[in-house]
């Protein structure tokens, strides 16, 4: 591949699309506010931008906050919900589109996309687009890290370290032995675990790499069997005490910076893009996906 991919230069742009998404999260925007109970869907990536949303914004004492796969939310009065975050790059997914056309009436929804021209506009009770962020790659990047830099600021987060370490983070060396590992396996506790869901993901898509992901400590009650010499442990955030000495002599590379978290998720698709390129693959139009899932019917 000699000419530079959609899915470098969108990544590579990051720190500015961070900065635009976090003005409008500390701004005034429809996104819910502290207290009130709230379901967060979206698919593939998307979920695990929810994720890490869920864990901040609960773990913060903001209220209950759920993440749902779009098609396996729970969403009944029962739930008590106040408002659904729906998050999707295209506005176009199906899974997504039912949702918001299920609750349409009953619970009033926000949707964060990259493009408002899209279905999922008039569906939505308010929107939060993010036209800057939108993508040409199959494989998302900047897209997924703009939302949760938005949500993060809503939820009162100062994001200027995170962006100085993302810019730091898309100029260190990407090293030959994470290009040529066998295996990796992406670790994170509280917000982290859904990066960690997302970086293997990125691997999978765009390099066809074999990847796993886990809570951090629930990797020693099993997965770590599968850590050896070759293979990378990846854990986003503060290690748990002992992990890495435990993972360490299985012979296996552990690997955990100190930068924030998000911003090592762009180390990552850096790393995915580079096992792409050494295979010969092409980045932005993975085998057997496309840029939104439609579904007939």
């Amino acid at each position: 591949m000699g000419q530079t991919s959609y899915m470098e230069q969108e990544l590579r742009s990051q720190p500015e699309t961070w900065r635009a998404a976090a003005r409008i999260g500390a701004g005034e925007s429809p996104l819910p506010a502290a207290g009130a109970r709230v379901a967060v869907i979206g698919c593939g990536t998307s979920w695990f931008m929810a994720q890490a949303y869920a864990a901040l914004r609960e773990s913060a004492g903001l209220g209950v906050t759920d993440p749902f796969a779009a098609s396996e939310a729970f969403l009944g009065k029962a739930r008590g919900y106040d408002a659904i975050i729906a998050i999707t790059r295209s506005g176009t997914t199906t899974e997504v589109l039912r949702v918001l056309e299920a609750v349409k009436g009953r619970v009033p929804t926000v949707t964060v996309l990259g493009d408002a021209d899209t279905p999922a506009t008039p569906l939505s009770d308010e929107t939060v687009p993010l036209p800057f962020a939108d993508e040409k790659s199959v494989v998302q990047t900047r897209f997924a890290t703009s939302a949760l830099a938005l949500l993060r600021a809503h939820l009162g987060e100062d994001l200027a370290k995170a962006v100085q370490d993302a810019e730091a983070a898309l100029e260190v060396p990407v090293e030959k032995e994470w290009v040529d590992a066998e295996q990796f396996s992406f670790l994170g506790t509280g917000w982290t675990y859904g990066l960690a869901n997302e970086a293997a993901l990125k691997m999978r898509e765009a390099s066809q790499s074999w990847t796993e992901s886990y809570p951090a400590m629930e990797y020693r009650h099993g997965p770590i069997a599968i850590a050896a010499p070759g293979r990378v442990t990846w854990l986003f955030g503060e290690a748990p005490d002992g992990l890495e000495g435990d993972v360490t002599a299985t012979g296996a590379r552990f690997v955990c910076h100190a930068r924030d978290p998000l911003a090592d998720l762009v180390l990552v698709q850096r790393v995915a893009l580079e096992r792409a390129r050494a295979r010969g693959l092409d980045p932005d139009n993975p085998r057997s996906l496309t840029r939104s899932v439609m579904l007939d019917g």
